[in-house]
């Protein structure tokens, strides 16, 4: 059963790193952590139910699927990276 989520495994990782940067990002905003988890956890299930629902079908596309969800990881990473240097700078003036 967990073979047919091996091409992902990659997006599976990262993923979860990615949301810990989103939660800091959340953090530095002072985003409502209530609304954040709740917000969170809605997203997870539906991915869940998705994921397992369609992943006959997305096997198709395992190639294009795993390189759309790196880049948006990465362009996310770097949208994380930037917003953490201003509010340094911010802060530091």
């Amino acid at each position: 059963m967990l073979e047919e989520y091996l091409p992902f495994i990659g997006l599976l990782i990262f993923g979860n790193i990615e949301n810990l940067i989103l939660a800091s990002q959340g953090e530095v905003k002072k985003a409502n952590v209530l609304s954040l988890s709740i917000m969170s956890i809605i997203v997870v299930i539906l991915w869940f139910i998705l994921g397992t629902l369609l992943t006959d079908i997305a096997l198709q596309y395992s190639n294009i699927i795993n390189f759309i969800g790196g880049l948006a990881i990465f362009i996310l990473g770097i949208q994380s990276v930037v917003e953490a240097m201003k509010n340094k700078k911010t802060k530091q003036e």
